[in-house]
């Protein structure tokens, strides 16, 4: 056995991993309440919370229960939610007028917490899906095709319609072409040139978003959409769509989903100067839950591990269903 003075070592990189102490003290990457966005489902009625089966521990609410939410998580120290509706189907059909009726489902939760918990930032989604008799992100042909202009022209209602409830952040999500110009025009246009653009930039045509659907009931009526979203298999394509968005007036960037597209964080992260984005989405979140409720892993210390790795590639902020788990274990 190689006595230790023999192997004559200028650096040993273990002292400085000795202590808790220590290695909290050199920790190169910190995750805060701070960094987190806490994406919420809300519903139509009253005194409802129901849990989604595929996503465990994540709810759908209706208003009076989603408002004591939101009042946790921001007490929590989160400093942002993100709303995604769940729409009765009648009220749905192919031009998603529903999206921008000024008594819509989000226009009146947007109204509602601004009123009870007016310092949280409310970031709502812009896209026709949830919208959508089709379930497509868009106008549908009768061919079957998803029309951008005639979208793009809906989304910009849509945005104004949610900043006159008191949005802070619109956040397309449907990756139509053009559409960024074209909200902070509309927006700029009906005098909101405070309200942000958060664009889902690089949103990719990813298997990772089945809880999500089964949460809101949106899945496409038919095909798929991979004539809008990004084919997995690309990056270059990425920072295009990023250098689109930011020169069209977008705020931040998102990468869409995260955990697989680690590389896409980076990559972005160092071509622009806007806040860089990631969605921890739906099926990265139910996979951890499946795991931590079978033992298979120790689910809070792979969920810090998880976002953690986010924050280490690029992202500057994280949209994720563990928030308030993650603000609690923090705090």
């Amino acid at each position: 056995m190689m006595n230790p003075s023999q192997l004559n070592l200028v650096q040993r990189p273990r002292r400085l991993r000795r202590t808790d102490a220590l290695r909290r003290m050199i920790q190169e990457t910190q995750l805060t309440a701070n960094d987190l966005i806490y994406p919420l489902f809300v519903m139509e009625g009253e005194n409802q919370k129901v849990e989604v089966s595929s996503m465990p521990g994540s709810y759908r609410f209706t208003l009076d229960l989603l408002l004591k939410e939101v009042a946790e998580a921001y007490e929590l120290g989160i400093p942002a939610i993100a709303l995604f509706p769940m729409v009765a189907e009648e009220k749905k059909d192919n031009a998603g007028t529903e999206s921008y009726n000024p008594e819509g489902l989000v226009q009146r939760v947007v109204r509602a917490i601004k009123q009870d918990i007016p310092e949280v930032m409310i970031v709502t989604d812009v896209a026709l899906d949830p919208f959508s008799s089709k379930g497509h992100d868009g106008i549908v042909s009768d061919a079957g095709e998803i029309l951008n202009d005639e979208t793009v022209e809906v989304l910009v209602q849509q945005a104004v319609s949610q900043a006159e409830a008191g949005t802070d952040i619109v956040a397309p999500s449907d990756m139509m072409d053009g559409r960024i110009g074209a909200i902070r025009d509309g927006l700029d246009e009906a005098g909101f040139t405070q309200v942000g653009i958060l664009a889902y930039s690089a949103k990719y045509a990813s298997a990772y978003y089945g809880p999500f659907r089964d949460a809101l009931e949106s899945a496409p009526k038919f095909g798929d959409k991979k004539t809008y979203q990004m084919d997995p298999a690309n990056a270059r394509e990425a920072l295009k769509e990023v250098a689109l968005d930011v020169e069209e007036g977008a705020d931040m960037v998102m990468v869409k989903p995260a955990l697989a597209y680690l590389d896409i964080i980076q990559l972005i992260k160092s071509v622009t100067d806007v806040p860089v984005a990631a969605y921890n989405v739906s099926g990265e979140y139910a996979m951890i839950k499946a795991a931590g409720q079978k033992g298979w892993i120790d689910e809070k210390k792979v969920m810090l591990e998880t976002l953690t790795s986010m924050k280490r590639a690029g992202a500057d902020v994280i949209l994720t269903y563990f928030a308030k788990e993650v603000a609690l274990i923090l705090r």
